[in-house]
């Protein structure tokens, strides 16, 4: 059977309106919906306050889930590149934690640096699922 021949039947088996072609339809584009903004908890336990001078607002961050913690079953640690710089707090870190079991992408990006003696206020980022 000739291709076309193929789409066009397959057009019809599958209901699409005459002329549209399924090879040319697509998923629909994610959309990016933001779940929170957190503080990162550990800055001073981990390796944060060393690449302090590398960090930018705007940068990208990756989470990792640690299901074997031994202080959180829903640890999620937050990582610049390839250095570890703390959590997500603990009270903040259920639903994430959920959503990454299950495979969905979440980005998370740094919004705010502050020059600040807090640990608990030198870095805040944003975490978004891209949602179908």
């Amino acid at each position: 059977m000739k291709s076309q021949n193929f789409l066009v039947k397959l057009t019809k088996i599958l209901g699409f309106p005459p002329g549209i072609n399924p090879g040319s339809l697509s998923c629909p584009p994610r959309r990016k919906v933001m779940l929170q903004e957190s503080p990162l908890a550990g800055f001073q336990y981990h390796r944060a306050a060393a690449i302090w001078p590398f960090l930018r607002v705007g940068e990208p961050l990756r989470l990792k889930r640690e299901p074997s913690n031994p202080h959180d079953r829903y640890a999620i640690a937050v990582w610049f590149r390839n250095e570890h710089l703390g959590y997500i707090p603990r009270r903040e870190n259920r639903t994430l934690a959920r959503l990454l079991d299950q495979g969905e992408q979440l980005e998370t990006t740094i919004v705010r640096l502050l020059e600040e003696e807090n640990p608990w206020r030198k870095i805040r980022f944003r975490v978004e699922w891209l949602h179908r």
